[in-house]
């Protein structure tokens, strides 16, 4: 019995295996730190603004320690039971289906919680057993301890620049977590990136990473973020499909940020100012 449910585990992780390197970008020491935490199964909090690497970081720890990996996109609407699992109805009764977060602790994989700050409080309570040094995960409606795999790891992340009274990490959760620092990277770095990803020239992946640095000056001064180097990505993409760059930058770069007009005046101002049609 124990091997076939060995096994079935076997067959859950292949499911959430990473079989092709992701493209990342190593900026600073956070590899070495990664893995020197994952070596003790440390949980790990990502931190830093949208779109600045966190999660293809992860993606890419994941494929080089060769364990699966688990992503929940959390949101204010999640409950325990999301992350944990409940009970079906189906023909036969009712049967049990775990959560991401069971699943998880179950195969040994990563666990992924991106943006866990979106979720409720009363929701994000569930992980604390798992993150101490029980490492084990209550199922209270089906009276059931689940001890987490050796491989089992959690990683959060989320991003300061949206931390409020209301949307925050109690302390009691922090302090679970060893925490890396995140960034969009140097100037020279992210056109480099940002040429790797989409396939245009250099000339023109250092131009959007200038564009992007006018608009991160004008954070809090009528910005809440200026644009991330997905952004930029997307930019990039729509160029290497023959788009207008002025466009394209439009597009990905000015419309999805702000509805203001005058915001999107300076904006489209600053586009010009590198892309001259």
């Amino acid at each position: 019995m124990l091997q076939q449910v060995e096994e079935m585990n076997t067959d859950v992780a292949e499911q959430y295996r990473i079989t092709q390197e992701p493209f990342y970008r190593v900026t600073g020491a956070e590899e070495a730190l990664y893995q020197a935490a994952y070596a003790r199964r440390m949980p790990v909090m990502l931190k830093g603004p949208t779109g600045c690497g966190k999660s293809r970081f992860v993606e890419y720890m994941a494929w080089k320690l060769q364990r699966p990996l688990i992503t929940v996109a959390c949101n204010e609407d999640m409950t325990a039971s999301d992350l944990v699992g409940r009970f079906l109805l189906d023909k036969d009764g009712t049967k049990w289906q775990d959560g991401p977060l069971t699943t998880a602790a179950r195969i040994g994989a990563i666990c992924y919680l991106d943006e866990v700050v979106e979720a409720r409080q009363d929701t994000t309570v569930v992980i604390h057993p798992l993150t101490d040094h029980r490492r084990a995960l209550p199922l209270d409606k089906k009276g059931e301890l689940i001890e987490a795999h050796p491989d089992f790891q959690l990683v959060i992340s989320y991003n300061p620049g949206y931390q409020s009274l209301m949307k925050d990490l109690k302390q009691s959760t922090k302090q679970r977590f060893g925490a890396l620092d995140f960034d969009y990277p140097e100037a020279d770095m992210e056109a480099e990136i940002v040429a790797r990803e989409t396939g245009v020239d250099a000339d023109v992946a250092q131009k959007l990473v200038q564009v992007a640095h006018r608009t991160r000056n004008l954070k809090g001064h009528g910005l809440d973020e200026g644009i991330s180097t997905r952004l930029l990505v997307y930019a990039g993409q729509m160029i290497a499909e023959g788009v207008d760059p002025q466009a394209a930058c439009l597009m990905t770069m000015v419309t999805p940020l702000t509805d203001d007009p005058d915001m999107r005046q300076t904006l489209q101002a600053a586009v010009e100012t590198f892309f001259v049609n």
